[in-house]
């Protein structure tokens, strides 16, 4: 009897080793990868967090279909997070978005655009964490101000040029202009500028400077209006009212907002802003519905320039994943992209121009 127990015990052994052995060889018959080894880490275990203003508005899908598409290709996981609204009321919640994204143990960079200052403690964190943030969009924590001294982790931002994007407008809506054979000395143009942040000052500048310098080279002295209205309901239809009122021949709305208000406007008043050419910036329904206007019922809308929001969050991904693979990074600068009635719907398909 203790023979054969002793003898069942070296068969058990034998067994287990047997089955050790199956367990460390892969189907091939080569030895199995181990992290040491150089196996690449799965996408899930590499995230790249994307905290927006917002989330929900056709623009941050836009923004985030880029993001995802940019992760995908590098072989990285990309979560896309924002506030219910863009509005500074919501900055803890958003505080509370790049927290987690910070505790996250697979986070390896975050692409951040703030609604507002009180993120110190975040930056410091991804700074002593090691984690690259990359600035995107525009307004962010104030160029700065809101960085600990000597923990600053931004590699780099992405964002439109408003400035440069601005310039295309003022260079497109011109060549309208002049073979329209409507401009002489004295044409007044008028802009409603939608803030006063850096923001609305770039896009109203750029578009200033920009017409004017090509009238000059014409020999044409333009007349310029620049309204500078509160992103308060009512406002934008103040600057509207008080542009017509000077006897504006040209308007320039600085962003969707102005256009969403001026639209229903002019809608409903079409004789009295018939005579007015207009020009705009960003996308949405609006402006794709007034620039369809088939039948001519309004005042024309002659084009727009929209943000690349895919490439936004496109470029702001790939920026990171650059900086994580050792490679030398700078701020990246996206152009605005024209549009008109003849390729609205093309630059829709490429996702350029949104609805919303």
């Amino acid at each position: 009897m203790k023979k054969l127990i002793a003898l069942l015990l070296a068969l058990v052994m034998v067994l287990g080793l047997v089955a050790c052995g199956a367990k460390t060889e892969n189907p091939q018959g080569s030895e199995a990868p181990h992290a040491s080894q150089g196996a690449e880490t799965p996408a899930e275990e590499k995230t790249i967090a994307v905290v927006a203003k917002g989330e929900t508005h056709a623009f941050w899908q836009a923004v985030k279909a880029g993001a995802v598409d940019a992760g995908k290709k590098a072989g990285y996981n990309v979560t896309f997070r924002g506030p219910t609204a863009e509005s500074e009321e919501y900055v803890g919640s958003q505080r509370e978005m790049v927290q987690a994204a910070l505790n996250n143990k697979t986070t390896k960079a975050i692409v951040l655009a703030t609604i507002g200052l009180g993120f110190a403690d975040e930056l410091t964190a991804a700074y002593d964490k090691g984690i690259p943030v990359v600035e995107f969009d525009s307004g962010l924590y104030s160029g700065g101000a809101d960085i600990t001294e000597g923990k600053d982790p931004t590699i780099g931002s992405v964002a439109t040029d408003n400035k440069a994007a601005a310039a295309v407008v003022a260079e497109n809506f011109y060549a309208y202009l002049k073979a329209q054979k409507v401009l002489a000395n004295g044409y007044k143009i008028g802009i409603i500028q939608h803030d006063s942040t850096s923001t609305g000052i770039d896009r109203a500048g750029g578009f200033k400077e920009k017409i004017e310098a090509l009238a000059k080279a014409d020999s044409i002295t333009l007349d310029i209006n620049v309204q500078v209205k509160a992103n308060n309901a009512g406002e934008y239809k103040l600057g509207l009212t008080a542009l017509k009122e000077w006897g504006a021949q040209s308007i320039f709305m600085t962003n969707e907002g102005v256009v969403n208000e001026v639209f229903p406007e002019i809608s409903d008043n079409a004789a009295t802003y018939k005579e007015i050419l207009f020009c705009g910036f960003d996308a949405g329904t609006n402006q794709y519905d007034w620039m369809k206007d088939a039948g001519a019922k309004y005042a024309l809308l002659v084009g727009s320039v929209a943000q690349d929001s895919y490439n936004i969050g496109y470029k702001s991904v790939e920026l990171a994943i650059a900086k994580l693979e050792g490679k030398e990074v700078s701020d990246v600068g996206i152009a605005g992209v024209w549009y008109n009635k003849d390729n609205i719907d093309e630059q829709k398909d490429k996702n350029i121009f949104y609805m919303g």
